[in-house]
């Protein structure tokens, strides 16, 4: 028989852990997702027709994703409307999207407003960062709406929300 201190000991002893071969560091990592919000492009136009739109890029290894590797470009309004449709149709907490800035929007001012480089690129990261947290969660992988907004030239509106099955 043991005495309570061999237990405490034997209870309390450290995993045997493996050491890392230079091919395991250096393999693919076995999950990856890596979205990127970059190039910002102002669109030349007048008042409502003048907007920003931002490249999308994404790679993954994820089997749930059909198409490994994907760019596409999308303005705010794109990203408020995946926002929407997740936030109805599926059961996850959606993170909120950078501030929609309307005194930015006012006329009369001094500056170019949402156009300026400063305000593009604080928006930018902001748009980066929900876009990360939302495919990152295993729930919303499953959703056409995030498929369709990641991977597809056009985001058709009209589609019928859904899960994504894996086949």
């Amino acid at each position: 028989m043991m005495a309570e201190s061999d237990t405490t000991v034997e209870a309390t002893r450290r995993l045997n852990v493996k050491k890392q071969t230079l091919d395991d560091a250096y393999a693919a990592p076995a999950n990856f997702l890596e979205i990127d919000v970059v190039n910002p492009i102002t669109t030349v136009g007048v008042g409502k027709k003048r907007f920003t739109d931002y490249e999308v890029k994404m790679r993954t290894n994820l089997p749930v994703f059909k198409v490994k590797e994907s760019s596409v470009r999308r303005r705010y309004s794109d990203f408020e409307w995946l926002r929407n449709e997740l936030e109805r149709d599926s059961k996850i907490v959606v993170p909120a999207l950078p501030g929609k800035a309307w005194k930015r929007q006012m006329p009369f001012r001094g500056d170019d407003g949402i156009f300026e480089e400063d305000f593009i690129e604080e928006r930018r990261k902001g748009l980066e960062l929900f876009i990360n947290k939302i495919a990152g969660h295993p729930l919303a992988q499953n959703e056409r709406c995030l498929h369709m907004f990641l991977q597809e030239e056009n985001i058709d509106k009209n589609y019928i929300p859904g899960k994504i099955r894996n086949t």
